[in-house]
């Protein structure tokens, strides 16, 4: 059996912090089953978003026609622009993985590891052991359990990019984030997109106002259904047969396609490392459960990211595991003067994400639905692109802005856009949210480029009202 300093589950955000204890000297090992990166790079963010950029740029060019342009797309090169997304990040995860076993001190464990006793890790039938050990084991996707599913060969997010030769028409089970961008992918470069939702909206942690903008415009190149539950899946002649039902009406409607895309969602990879047998447990789903600091509820195991299934984004892995490896050191310094550390918490007041569908979505802190459940006072100011001269210039594109605020001490609660270029309009109201008071008013104080997008953001804000229609002052112009 080895021993080392620490031992880290997962090579995406957990090497931020297998590298950090590499650079202090101290005996790591890493244990990861596929390419280095983890989920984002190899499975996730980065090769899909290589892909609707691509898709972005198609479907911006077919709204030339309203604009007095007539085109025609020559030639889409499937294979060519799966090649280029590959080859990025196949060629990122490679370098990670030679310069980790290039390194001394550091040792990677090429497989899935699973606990067999307190603090003892068994991969490949090797065992290793120590007393400080992070999972950032990620999640996988989830596959329902649906009749017929075992006996059809379909695709996850993973498998979908790597399907090198282009599918005439594929059937998504699935209305989220991965569906919906996937979705946009694909039928922008051909393919006949069905998109087969269980839940009333598409994406639904979006406000419903948000995701029928979405489905509207989606529904311009692609058949959209929500509200459909996949009840069997079989396949005849080569062809995937998804049989759902309408969960308003009761209908059957059956659906046929080349390909099908199971995007049905996340679960929890603890199952894989049977965490019970080192004492630390996980929520009914499967989920790491953590304190505030992302202590587990077993001393010197740690755990951060997806594991933990709370906010399952890159961005927030990464600020967690400063987090984890700031406490991490404060608790091996003290254990070495006997005295009690003092820990950080996660802030996670204005947490951005983004759906890079088309329009895509971006949203930061509260939904209009979740400000309304924290019981504040709100400030609610609403428009969509068609309020400053850029938005006219773009054709008035499908949009809306929202920004709330708390009426008592104008601190911004949180903001959503959907329109072109959402995530990149949304970033000045994220950096707000981190100022030290974290109100709106340096929003109007700050000049804006006329006639740039970003005022409608500022105009935006300059909308601001109470909710329920009662009088508020402002005073900022």
């Amino acid at each position: 059996m080895k021993n080392y300093d620490l031992i880290v589950i997962g090579s995406g955000a957990g090497m931020n912090i297998a590298s950090s204890a590499y650079e202090q000297g101290l005996r790591v090992a890493v244990v990861e089953s596929g390419p280095m990166g983890g989920t984002c790079l190899n499975r996730g963010c980065i090769p899909t978003k290589i892909l609707t950029y691509v898709a972005d740029i198609i479907t911006q060019a077919q709204h030339l026609k309203e604009l007095g342009v007539e085109f025609k797309i020559e030639k889409i090169d499937y294979p060519w622009i799966m090649r280029r997304m590959r080859n990025e990040v196949d060629g990122d995860s490679r370098e990670q993985g030679e310069s980790v076993d290039a390194a001394e001190g550091i040792d990677w464990y090429k497989g899935t590891g699973a606990f067999v006793d307190d603090y003892i890790l068994e991969v490949n039938e090797e065992r290793i052991k120590s007393p400080n050990i992070i999972i950032a084991a990620g999640s996988r996707p989830l596959i329902p359990n649906i009749k017929g599913l075992d006996k059809v060969e379909y695709l996850t997010n993973d498998e979908a990019l790597h399907l090198m030769e282009q599918p005439k028409s594929m059937l998504v089970m699935g209305g989220g984030y991965i569906a919906t961008e996937f979705g946009h992918f694909f039928s922008a470069v051909g393919t006949e997109v069905t998109i087969i939702g269980r839940n009333e909206y598409l994406v639904k942690n979006e406000d419903s106002d948000v995701s029928e903008i979405l489905k509207q415009e989606l529904s311009k190149r692609m058949h959209v259904h929500t509200n459909h539950e996949v009840i069997e899946v079989k396949e005849e002649n080569g062809e995937k047969i998804v049989i759902a039902l309408n969960r308003e009406s009761g209908a059957k409607t059956e659906f046929r396609g080349e390909t099908l895309l199971v995007a049905a969602g996340r679960r929890s990879n603890a199952d894989l490392f049977k965490p019970d047998k080192t004492g630390v447990k996980v929520d009914k789903n499967g989920w790491i459960i953590v304190d505030e600091y992302f202590r587990t509820s077993k001393k010197g195991i740690w755990s951060f990211g997806d594991a933990i299934g709370r906010y399952q984004f890159r961005h927030v892995a990464n600020d967690e595991s400063q987090i984890v490896w700031y406490n991490l050191v404060q608790t091996l310094n003290a254990q070495h003067k006997r005295s009690k550390p003092e820990l950080m918490t996660m802030d996670y007041h204005a947490i951005p994400r983004a759906v890079f569908s088309y329009p895509p979505i971006a949203t930061v802190g509260m939904t209009l639905n979740e400000a309304k459940e924290s019981g504040r006072r709100l400030l609610v100011g609403q428009a969509d692109y068609s309020i400053a001269a850029k938005g006219f210039a773009m054709g008035n594109p499908a949009s809306l802005v929202r920004v709330i605020a708390d009426a008592d001490n104008r601190k911004i609660l949180g903001a959503t856009i959907i329109g072109p270029y959402a995530p990149i309009l949304i970033q000045e109201i994220i950096n707000l949210m981190y100022t030290h008071d974290g109100t709106y008013q340096s929003m109007f104080q700050a000049m804006h480029i006329h006639p740039a997008l970003p005022e409608v953001v500022q105009r935006t804000f300059g909308r601001l009202a109470p909710i329920d229609g009662g009088h508020v002052h402002h005073h900022h112009h």
